[in-house]
């Protein structure tokens, strides 16, 4: 919902680098700070939220202002949404994709200097919803689930209909409430257990298959049992914040633990493979509930037209 700037960068290109540089470090400097306790679940948070942006975006969302819930331009808001920025309010800086002009060495027919766009980035500034006023909107959030078993039902089988695999419920023996077996190619959830909980341990299984199967590890860079269960635990724990299911019991206090012996680029490759796979999850389920909304409309059309 920001502005991509198209035009002229060849004016400002020294500062707009210079804001570039300034913003990649506040990044590479925010990453570790992300990874205490309480800045990570609000990082998860503000991720159920921004899912389709890309991973630099969401850090700077949540490193900025974590309780962002939707953001756009000074005048995104005004033009496109009739709300304005409320005096004050300071902005929320993001990378953006840009198009500037170049200056090449080679003449036209007309004897002038060719140019041609190239892409680049620029620093843009948004807002969210909650610094502004104005017009109401229409609903912008997620449809959160109220509880009840139709709902819960809809989402077990989307959870269902998107995995890769087999899900079965057994009864397993000891503290295990569900495992995926890559050698079975299968997901087992344990039985009897209460909606809320079979639906997260869905999620964290899915997580399991769709990142830590053979097929999907990178043998140059394997990831050690326990960053599996992080990053597992991390997706689910997203996707229940986005679809508004109960995440009171969730605990992130090892984090911090887990990610003092990592560098930089071993802990933004997990916080990307986080919002990667939760962002296709969200987007698959999100089709998965349309349909079957849509075939529990025709069937109650059909049933009053009878």
């Amino acid at each position: 919902m920001y502005l991509v700037f198209t035009g002229n960068m060849n004016k400002n290109y020294k500062s707009q680098k210079d804001r570039i540089r300034e913003i990649t470090e506040q990044l590479e400097a925010g990453v570790r700070a992300v990874f205490e306790s309480d800045a990570y679940k609000a990082y998860l948070k503000c991720m159920s939220k921004f899912h389709n942006y890309s991973l630099n975006n969401t850090l700077l969302i949540a490193l900025q202002y974590p309780e962002a819930s939707l953001c756009a331009g000074y005048h995104a808001w005004k033009k496109d949404h009739g709300r304005q920025v409320r005096k004050g309010e300071k902005g929320i800086k993001i990378i953006a994709p840009c198009k500037y002009k170049v200056e090449l060495n080679d003449k036209d027919e007309n004897g002038n200097p060719k140019v041609e766009m190239r892409d680049g980035f620029k620093v843009v500034t948004v807002f969210d919803l909650a610094q502004t006023e104005g017009r109401e909107l229409p609903s912008i959030g997620v449809n959160e689930l109220s509880g009840d078993v139709g709902d819960y039902r809809r989402l077990f089988n989307a959870l269902t209909e998107i995995c890769p695999v087999p899900i079965y419920t057994e009864d397993i023996q000891g503290g295990a409430k569900g495992y995926y077996s890559d050698a079975d190619r299968k997901i087992v959830i344990k039985s009897d257990m209460s909606q809320l909980q079979t639906i997260k341990t869905m999620i964290h299984e899915i997580s399991h298959e769709k990142l830590h199967a053979k097929e999907h590890i990178d043998n140059d860079h394997p990831v050690d049992r326990r960053t599996k269960e992080v990053e597992a635990e991390s997706i689910a724990y997203t996707i229940c914040q986005h679809y508004g299911l109960d995440s009171s019991d969730y605990s992130f206090s090892y984090v911090a633990g887990w990610s003092s012996g990592k560098d930089t680029k071993e802990l933004k490759a997990s916080l990307e493979r986080i919002r990667s796979a939760a962002d296709e999850m969200i987007t698959a389920i999100d089709k998965s509930l349309e349909k079957q909304l849509k075939r529990e409309q025709n069937r109650a059309s059909r049933d009053e037209a009878r």
